[in-house]
């Protein structure tokens, strides 16, 4: 028996736009400019977007710094658009940190660097929200 995808429609629309997003500006521009329209894209499908929402990181109960998305979609999913010839192992790894703190299960690597979009998904899970 197949497992269901973890926010599978949520996960349609966000590719979607972000396909839109690149067959409008095409290849070639920085990460910023499309995280940028992919905001604008999202909120016009009705999204609500968290663009660099700003998450303390403790370590034994001291802050050793703020974590900070790109963006997150309709308070579950961690979007991150990156211009990368492949996602390697360290975009994957900074993902699963980013989804143990933020106590989210899912994140999507979005890749504009090629004319055709390229995604990975990524997913926590079992995620328990770390403690203060």
């Amino acid at each position: 028996m197949r497992q269901a995808l973890v926010h599978a429609e949520l996960s349609e629309s966000v590719i979607g736009a972000a396909m839109t997003v690149l067959n409008r500006l095409k290849p070639g521009l920085d990460e910023k400019l499309y995280e940028n329209a992919l905001r604008i894209e999202l909120q016009k499908r009705g999204h609500h977007i968290e663009q660099q929402r700003q998450f303390p990181v403790q370590y034994d109960g001291h802050l050793i710094g703020t974590l900070i998305p790109d963006l997150i979609v309709d308070q579950k999913i961690i979007v991150d658009p990156k211009i990368a010839t492949s996602f390697t192992d360290s975009h994957h790894a900074q993902m699963i940190g980013y989804l143990n703190i933020t106590g989210l299960q899912l994140a999507l690597l979005l890749n504009f660097k090629f004319a055709q979009l390229k995604w990975k998904r990524v997913v926590l899970e079992s995620y328990p929200r770390p403690s203060a």
